[in-house]
């Protein structure tokens, strides 16, 4: 949290009141938490980061920003950092929902699977110089290329949960 909150150039006070909300959040909200690890804990986190900022910048609005930079708090306060503070969550969040997917995948495919689909899908190889390079052929590769994609695609809906995006009914 907290590097994120540095990543978005957030002053290291705003940082630390960011993360200090969360865990506040948190530790109201975990003691009637259930894990469940079909579900993301991270879009969870995500969604109460989110909150976290906006409060902040709403309570600011509330009480005038009388302190620090004015300049800065104009442009924090904006629609457009707002905006970007989501995109880049949203693209954090991604980021880590295909880490977690493809972990999850390759645990349960074999090694030459997987090379045929990172050859193809990853580096950019087409199938002939991925079938020549693995000494498999060509429709071996392409096959192999789909099954991961249809893997990959499931482990992400499982991760995202019934509600499109992990963790957002939990907020």
């Amino acid at each position: 949290m907290h590097l994120w909150c540095r990543k978005w150039k957030i002053q290291q006070a705003d940082a630390d009141d960011v993360v200090q909300s969360v865990l506040a959040r948190l530790a109201v909200k975990l003691k009637s938490f259930e894990y469940d690890p079909a579900r993301s804990f991270r879009g969870y986190l995500k969604t109460l980061t989110h909150y976290a900022w906006s409060d902040l910048l709403e309570g600011r609005r509330r009480a005038g920003g009388g302190t620090g930079d004015t300049r800065m708090i104009e442009v924090l306060e904006s629609v457009e950092a707002r905006t970007d503070l989501v995109d880049y969550l949203d693209r954090e969040f991604d980021r880590e929902l295909l880490e977690e997917a493809t972990a999850r995948v390759r645990q349960r495919i074999e090694a030459h699977t997987w090379e045929a689909f990172r050859l193809t899908a990853v580096d950019g190889l087409t199938g002939a110089a991925a079938a020549a390079q693995l000494g498999i052929k060509v429709a071996t590769v392409f096959k192999a290329k789909s099954k991961v994609q249809r893997m990959l695609q499931e482990e992400i809906r499982l991760l995202e949960g019934p509600f499109g995006t992990a963790g957002e009914e939990l907020a």
